[in-house]
């Protein structure tokens, strides 16, 4: 029983970032974790998905265009409108 209470109070292990996916969302939770979600096409779409949240969108440092391989750098801000 005490493994189970555990397990329902403990965080949920870090999702991994999809490398098939260029945008990311960052969504801050109750109690000061986030989750980040890479499951965005476009910036447009991952802003939609964001407004009204406690969230931000970035870019996914794994994915990778065609033609390369390997992540692609660090978390970059959305770029201006």
């Amino acid at each position: 029983m005490i493994a189970t209470v555990i397990a329902l109070v403990a965080p949920a292990a870090a999702e991994p970032l999809d490398p098939r996916y260029p945008v990311c969302l960052q969504k801050w939770e109750w109690g000061g974790s986030s989750r980040t979600y890479c499951s965005f096409l476009s910036w447009e779409d991952c802003r939609a998905a964001a407004m009204g949240l406690s969230a931000m969108c970035l870019a996914n440092p794994y994915w990778s265009q065609p033609g390369q391989s390997g992540p692609s750098g660090a978390p970059q801000a959305a770029p201006p409108r």
